[in-house]
């Protein structure tokens, strides 16, 4: 249903059973599909793709401009998967020119009231953004990734999934997969034990990882003397291989 308040351009897509509330403005070059709901008062600017089962609360303004000085009105995008949850007073931009030109954000994601996804960015699936977390420009954000309230990342910056950052940490460098990160500057502490053992890891897998952390980012040997020493744990664990890599291959450095 679409209120008869709600402003919908003509060249706007609708998917079956799209709802929208009073005094919402979806612009041109926007698709939404089935069975989103959009609440009141929510803008959406476009090129804009939004996937099926979406709930979008008020005062929302998802796919505006970029918030960049560099940006001159080219045509960029936003694209959101499925059954995502933004409640009120979310921002997601669209990517630049510059960037990769799409900002994209998966599915089955929580953003609570006053996150802001810049431009660039890449979310993946199962995250928490808890209230007015916020991702500068170019950050990507691994799947089941939680962010605690009040969290900043600057731009460029890499949260790998199943990794948590505490409320109110001040990310500049990577975090790891499967760790816990806080503090201002935030750094990561250990292993999201509790975490992991909620999913369903087993603990010897915790083990490792929490050995893999211990070999990697505490102890006093070379990455290289570390990285010889956890093959064999790579072999045997897929995790673990990715928790390796992922510091292997940070551009920013890790943040310990």
């Amino acid at each position: 249903m679409i209120h008869a308040t709600a402003i919908v351009d003509e060249k706007a897509k609708l998917g079956k059973n799209v709802s929208i509330g009073p005094y919402s403005i979806i612009g041109p070059e926007v698709e939404i599909g089935a069975g989103t709901e959009i609440g009141p008062h929510v803008v959406i600017q476009g090129p804009t793709y939004i996937g099926e089962k979406n709930k979008i609360f008020q005062f929302s303004s998802i796919g505006e401009a970029p918030q960049d000085k560099k940006y001159n009105g080219e045509p960029t995008q936003l694209v959101v998967g499925d059954r995502n949850v933004i409640r009120e007073y979310v921002t997601f931009n669209r990517g630049t020119a510059d960037g990769t030109g799409k900002t994209v954000i998966g599915c089955d994601n929580l953003f609570m009231a006053y996150c802001h996804i810049a431009h660039d960015c890449i979310v993946g699936n199962n995250t928490v953004f808890a209230n007015a977390a916020s991702l500068g420009g170019h950050v990507e954000v691994g799947d089941f990734a939680i962010l605690g309230g009040f969290t900043t990342v600057h731009q460029f910056t890499h949260i790998g999934g199943q990794s948590l950052c505490g409320q109110g940490s001040v990310v500049t460098q990577d975090i790891p997969p499967f760790s816990i990160a806080a503090g201002n500057r935030a750094r990561a502490i250990g292993i999201n034990k509790e975490g992991l053992r909620r999913k369903g890891f087993s603990a010897d897998l915790i083990r490792a990882l929490h050995q893999s952390f211990r070999e990697l980012l505490k102890s006093k040997v070379t990455k290289q003397v570390a990285l010889e020493k956890l093959e064999p744990l790579c072999d045997l664990y897929p995790e673990v291989a990715e928790f390796v890599n992922f510091i292997k291959n940070s551009k920013r450095g890790i943040a310990q």
